[in-house]
């Protein structure tokens, strides 16, 4: 029992590191900005509510992001209706807390059983069609359901193109009153569905995966039936990026159209380029770059921000095209053995 939790800690050491960080990080703000531990925990000092919102933020692209890579990134398939599962998760919780005045539980099951219908729909065309059909294809399911979105007849339901206002937030969770304990559910959310896919990707399975976007072919030769396994990541993309839009539906006071248009699924592309594709890991430190840069860049040059976002995406494409967490896994070996060398110079030049 003790070997199991050892080794269970030494196998996510790197996860808990972050978590324990990430938790102390508001109290970490809030002493640098002289305001108590027992004031941030009361949701008290504004720098550290800020920094917490900044990280719900971030959390959410996270694990948007992170449900991309594993269906782009790990099993290659390339998919320009992405946003579709973020916003049936966002418009869904809006529409039931706002309209119907489900109980909060009820919310989370109604958006799994969408998560799964919307991972069918998009399943029926995988043993039709693949490559740029199959992104063609989901990019004109994703283009249906944001013409209904933005349509004056869903006004009263979904908002139109002035999106959807006065969701109704659980008072146990609402940002606005209780903004640490959603930062840490945030946090815990996306670090338990990055170890639920490091494990995914590291099994058989995902092994399977990886070989379907390295060659389909040799794997339908070798006896998978590919079609079943495209179909289960799917469905845990699906479930992942409804998960974010629920969250984004929690914390955000609109539910705006544009998380349904092809321009959200290309931010989370781009993310995963920035990162690393497959890496899984890069999904989370592409979405922290991307919104700090985002934040940073619209704070201090506005509507300019776009063109200076767009050049250093062109830039790390061309010279980053592994991303950041990929290029370090390429070449940490040989960086090792430079360090190594310089350190025998040194020490050569020290003892002469």
């Amino acid at each position: 029992m003790k070997k199991t939790i050892a080794s269970f800690f030494r196998e996510n050491r790197s996860i808990l590191i972050i978590l324990i960080v990430l938790l102390m990080l508001p109290f970490m703000i809030g002493i640098i900005e002289g305001s108590s531990p027992a004031a941030v925990w009361a949701n008290g000092g504004s720098i550290s509510k800020f920094i917490e919102g900044l990280g719900i933020e971030i959390f959410i692209l996270a694990l948007f992001a992170l449900s991309y890579d594993l269906l782009f990134g790990v099993t290659g398939l390339l998919s320009f209706g992405h946003a579709m599962f973020f916003a049936v998760g966002a418009y869904l919780t809006g529409i039931l807390l706002k309209n119907f005045h489900m109980p909060f539980i009820a919310v989370i099951g109604f958006v799994i059983l969408a998560a799964i219908v919307q991972a069918i729909l998009f399943g029926l065309v995988i043993p039709r069609v693949k490559g740029i059909t199959f992104t063609l294809v989901t990019l004109g399911m994703a283009s249906v359901f944001h013409i209904i979105v933005m349509s004056s007849d869903m006004g009263p339901i979904t908002g139109a193109d002035v999106g959807l206002q006065g969701v109704i937030v659980p008072a146990f969770i609402n940002p606005a009153s209780e903004r640490l304990r959603f930062y840490v559910v945030a946090l815990v959310i996306l670090l338990l569905f990055y170890w639920f896919y490091r494990r995914f990707v590291n099994s058989p399975t995902g092994h399977v995966c990886i070989a379907i976007r390295e060659n389909e072919g040799r794997a339908k030769m070798l006896g998978y039936n590919t079609v079943l396994f495209k179909l289960l990541v799917l469905f845990i993309s699906s479930l992942t990026a409804a998960t974010a839009g629920l969250l984004h539906a929690l914390y955000q006071p609109i539910i705006s159209p544009s998380i349904a248009d092809l321009g959200f699924t290309v931010n989370a592309l781009l993310i995963v380029l920035m990162g690393g594709v497959g890496t899984l890991s890069g999904a989370l430190i592409g979405a922290f770059i991307y919104r700090i840069l985002d934040f940073g860049l619209r704070r201090w040059i506005g509507e300019s921000a776009s063109l200076v976002t767009g050049s250093i995406y062109v830039l790390f494409v061309l010279f980053v095209p592994y991303g950041i967490v990929g290029t370090w896994q390429l070449k940490k070996l040989e960086w090792k053995a430079g360090w190594d060398r310089l350190y025998q110079i040194f020490k050569k030049a020290l003892f002469k």
